[in-house]
């Protein structure tokens, strides 16, 4: 399916909710099109969206026990407490400081002004931890074949071994583990 009518339906989807304050999910596999997704239909709406990647573990929470849990590897604790419990609040700003892959620490702090509907997208996102916090949840899939293209075009052929060989199955595991796809209300294969 297209990235146009996926975002369509994403929107139209929500519009159904009656809510004051939508927070969405968009979960799945890696290069599978959800910061694509996120960003287009931000540029399309008044929405707002937060990334997942920017809450990966910090150096020292990076222990053998938390790895081997499914999803382990986002700090879904910070995640919860500076983003989704500030949106279910009410909170018209919410303020997070991003972690940073490259120098491994934490960024000067980060405000978002959010309106009526926000999406967090990432993988992770739909941990058991945090998916209750949503309105909506959508799963994004690709073929390994396509998946491993789009890798490649986007980190590179050495990163993408690096994809292959850690994060892809890692990913995998949480998704089997924590039944993410079915648990998501909206499903599409972006090949």
């Amino acid at each position: 399916m297209r990235a146009e009518e996926i975002a369509r339906a994403v929107v139209n989807a929500a519009e159904q909710i009656p809510a004051k304050r939508i927070v969405i999910a968009i979960d799945g596999r890696c290069a599978a099109g959800k910061t694509t997704l996120a960003k287009m239909i931000c540029e399309r709406t008044n929405w707002n969206a937060v990334h997942m990647d920017d809450f990966f573990l910090r150096p020292e929470q990076r222990t053998a026990e938390r790895l081997a849990e499914p999803g382990g590897n986002v700090d879904w604790e910070r995640f919860r407490e500076e983003i989704l419990v500030p949106l279910e609040g009410g909170c018209s700003v919410i303020k997070f400081r991003s972690f940073d892959c490259r120098t491994q620490r934490l960024s000067e702090p980060i405000f978002v002004n959010v309106g009526d509907v926000c999406i967090i997208e990432g993988s992770y996102s739909c941990h058991p931890e945090l998916r209750g916090f949503y309105g909506l949840r959508v799963f994004l899939t690709v073929n390994p074949e396509e998946q491993m293209r789009r890798i490649i075009l986007r980190n590179g052929a050495e990163r993408a071994e690096q994809f292959a060989e850690k994060w892809i199955p890692l990913e995998e595991e949480y998704f089997a583990k924590c039944d993410v796809e079915r648990l998501c209300e909206l499903k599409f294969n972006t090949d």
